[in-house]
């Protein structure tokens, strides 16, 4: 009887963002007579607990070094300095990591890009397959070209979220074969909704990301300020938003909006929170309305307002809205209107899930993934 394809999967987020909870579903999905998956994950974190009840061998190595190119110079310099001490530090995970690929392990895939400097030494030290998924569209500069060159020689095998991961991938001078697989999102309908939620006559807006300029949260407070006092909105947000002068919380304070926001904080259960809101908000900087938390509210039966221009997922009036240019005002009044015509709400949710139905299906995404590293295994063994 043939033996499944051994993969370990390196995850550097444990549970706690996007790239986490979607390899989770990959996973979850996987016909095990073909694959025998086996995750490592950097952060510990819920996600671990979710593969043990599925019987998917998981252990944290928190150790594992990692570093992702920023937009900022500065900001890169002190990453950079980090990432070489930590990998210094990383000796003995590394060589746990080398060790159990050499032996035990067909394929290795690297979950995210930040871990592009791990699979180029590890491609000098074991001749394994590996393949990459590539999350995120970087802002050009030096060390972004220099972590997709990186990744260009690295590995065997790319997986791309979007057209858009990989159209910035080749433009940042990326090469090497690729494949688009959307993120996998099973539909939901059974989420017990978060009891710390009110459910009123106030529209409730969810969001799902954790502060960032880059994701935009800090816009709310704007789109809140546009409300005024009497708004019938209520930000419901889920994540790290922040603490100190600059965080979230501050800031709507110092706007006098405060009462417009409920924090959260960090929730295992992100469809929880979904469950008991209306919508979905991203008013995000760099126009990818494709996150995981818009697959998983648009799987929820959740419209999505965000930025961006590709409308693969969120289609102003037929899903969600999608805003090209970001305004407070504009999507301010957007949200009154959709506070006053809960119909409309639902009709776009339910335009939603089958959008997410057609695009994300996790059996055939999975499938996709597998088919990948298959070939990458393939094409090792015929070299």
């Amino acid at each position: 009887m043939k033996q499944p394809l051994r993969i370990l999967c390196l995850d550097i987020e444990g549970g706690h963002g996007g790239s986490s909870r979607s390899l989770y579903e990959a996973i979850a999905a996987l016909d095990r007579s073909v694959i025998s998956p086996e995750v490592w994950c950097r952060r510990p974190g819920p996600i671990l607990d979710r593969y043990r009840s599925i019987d998917v061998p998981v252990r944290l190595e928190h150790s594992l070094p990692k570093v992702s190119a920023l937009p900022r110079l500065s900001r890169n310099l002190f990453v950079m300095a980090v990432y070489c001490k930590d990998f210094v530090r990383s000796g003995t995970a590394r060589r746990r990591l080398q060790k159990a690929v050499t032996e035990r392990f067909d394929v290795v895939h690297f979950n995210h890009e930040a871990f592009a400097g791990l699979a180029l030494w590890l491609r000098r030290q074991a001749d394994v397959p590996a393949v990459m998924h590539l999350r995120t569209n970087l802002t050009d500069s030096f060390f972004a070209r220099a972590q997709q060159w990186a990744i260009s020689r690295a590995v065997d095998q790319r997986v791309f979220i979007t057209p858009n991961e990989e159209a910035s991938y080749r433009r940042l001078g990326g090469r090497g074969a690729g494949r688009v697989i959307f993120n996998p999102a099973p539909l939901r309908d059974d989420a017990d909704p978060l009891p710390e939620i009110p459910r009123d006559e106030k529209l409730n807006v969810a969001s799902l990301s954790n502060f960032s300029l880059g994701r935009g949260t800090d816009r709310l407070v704007d789109i809140a300020r546009e409300l005024g006092t009497a708004s019938p909105v209520r930000f419901i947000m889920a994540g790290d938003c922040g603490s100190g002068p600059d965080g979230l919380p501050a800031r709507a304070a110092n706007a006098g909006v405060a009462n417009s926001f409920l924090f959260l904080g960090h929730v295992p259960q992100p469809e929880r929170v979904l469950a008991a809101s209306d919508l979905l908000i991203k008013p995000t900087r760099e126009a990818n309305p494709w996150g995981r938390d818009i697959l998983e509210a648009m799987a929820q039966g959740k419209p999505v307002l965000t930025c961006g221009q590709d409308q693969t997922f969120v289609e102003t009036g037929v899903t969600g809205i999608l805003m090209e240019q970001f305004d407070a005002g504009i999507a301010a009044d957007h949200l009154r209107t959709l506070a006053s015509d809960r119909a409309k709400v639902k009709q776009l949710g339910q335009a939603a899930r089958p959008r997410i139905a057609a695009l994300c299906d996790p059996r055939r995404q999975a499938a996709a993934l597998a088919d990948v590293w298959i070939e990458a295994a393939q094409k090792k063994r015929g070299a």
